[in-house]
């Protein structure tokens, strides 16, 4: 996404049961704009793996922990000196339960707190700032609201949004000097938005106007397909919808998380969180959008059986706006012609889908563009994806 004047570092903290969202979300998006993050977890080296878990509700009083998929680490513990890094992550999830404990960690998140070096939180991982002790004096924080009284009996001061009736009509989140907290994945994309401002992150754009972006999804959407651009087009100050043809605003679509376990030729889907539509399919104008995307999963299967989608997306190519595919979303691309004659980036699975589309399946890049057209063979390409979409969008970040 642009370059960068500056080279900044983040240190994600993980460990086993970390909410894959809150994990994925900024790590891809750091990694699109230049950011190195290094993701570390104690008595664990790089090449390790941390088991993460997706956090929502289903119905009950309490959300769920479902198991989703794992994140392999890139750097050593015991090599971590935090002089080296502009900000430290820790995702929710239950792992910080174990890390609260354990006084590398806690002295860790103390050092960052002692040098004002940012520190970001979400969900439960505001208690390793309780363990540390850096909220006392009246810091202002959030969290998930089972923490309050601890917070408040750290010292530090509640803060919570107004007037919200779920914590899914939470936008907001609360910077203090230099902690930056959040409630959860919810909050996300304005999480990131404060992230990289705190970071001195400076957008600027070619178009005078916002621009704006429209997610094509369906029931089994790929969860970081959809919550990864989703999130960083809003941190950038995008108008963003999501829209589904039978679904109307305010409606949920399931998603999917793909897992390859050791042993099996593919990976395993695995149910990921819920994703919001946020506008009803008769509201869509393409004339209100300068772009288009269909992220992955077996939601394009459905999509590619509706006429009414792939009409929309013909209508973005007509009017010469730009399309977008992840995946399996190439499958409607395809469906509409819109592949015939293109390079696209694909992996093994889509790669007889694109040449029968008459396209050029690119297997050596993870993301692909050409023209209007911008393809990643995968949600692990989700990074490259950000910035060459943001480029054809006009966008640029810079440090």
């Amino acid at each position: 996404m642009g370059s960068t004047t500056v080279q900044k570092s983040a240190l994600l903290l993980c460990g086993d049961y970390m909410e894959a969202y809150e994990t994925i979300v900024p790590l891809y998006i750091l990694q699109s704009f230049g950011v190195t993050v290094h993701c570390v977890s104690p008595n664990r080296t790089a090449g390790d793996r941390c088991v993460m878990s997706a956090h929502d509700f289903s119905g009950l009083e309490l959300y769920t922990e479902m198991v989703v998929d794992q994140l392999t680490l890139n750097a050593n513990f015991d090599d971590v000196t935090p002089e080296n890094y502009d900000v430290i992550i820790i995702p929710g999830g239950r792992f910080t339960e174990i890390l609260s404990a354990d006084e590398k960690c806690v002295e860790l998140v103390a050092r960052f707190a002692e040098s004002k070096k940012l520190i970001f939180t979400s969900c439960h991982s505001q208690v390793m700032l309780l363990a540390a002790g850096v909220l006392a004096g009246g810091v202002k924080c959030t969290a998930f609201e089972s923490l309050k009284p601890l917070i408040e009996l750290s010292g530090g001061e509640w803060w919570q949004q107004t007037g919200i009736q779920s914590m899914f009509e939470i936008t907001d989140c609360v910077k203090d000097g230099s902690f930056v907290s959040m409630v959860g994945w919810p909050t996300l994309g304005h999480g990131i938005k404060v992230l990289l401002e705190s970071l001195g992150a400076r957008v600027s754009s070619l178009k005078k106007d916002q621009a704006s972006v429209l997610f094509l999804i369906g029931d089994y959407v790929e969860d970081y397909g959809i919550n990864v651009p989703f999130r960083a087009l809003q941190a950038l100050g995008c108008k963003v919808d999501a829209v589904t043809p039978n679904k109307k605003k305010g409606e949920v679509c399931a998603t999917a998380v793909y897992d390859l376990e050791e042993g099996r030729q593919i990976p395993a889907e695995k149910r990921g969180h819920n994703f919001f539509v946020t506008a009803s399919w008769d509201d869509v104008c393409v004339d209100d959008y300068d772009c288009v995307v269909v992220p992955g999963g077996r939601s394009p299967e459905l999509l590619v059986m509706n006429e009414k989608a792939v009409a929309l997306v013909k209508k973005f190519a007509e009017k010469d706006k730009v399309f977008a595919a992840i995946g399996q979303g190439k499958l409607l691309l395809a469906a509409t012609g819109l592949l015939k004659g293109k390079r696209c980036a694909s992996g093994k699975g889509m790669k007889v889908m694109v040449k029968v589309a008459g396209g050029e399946a690119v297997e050596s890049k993870g993301c692909v563009t050409d023209g209007k057209l911008v393809t990643a063979a995968s949600a692990s390409d989700l990074p490259a994806f950000l910035f060459d979409l943001s480029t054809a969008l006009g966008l640029t970040v810079m440090f």
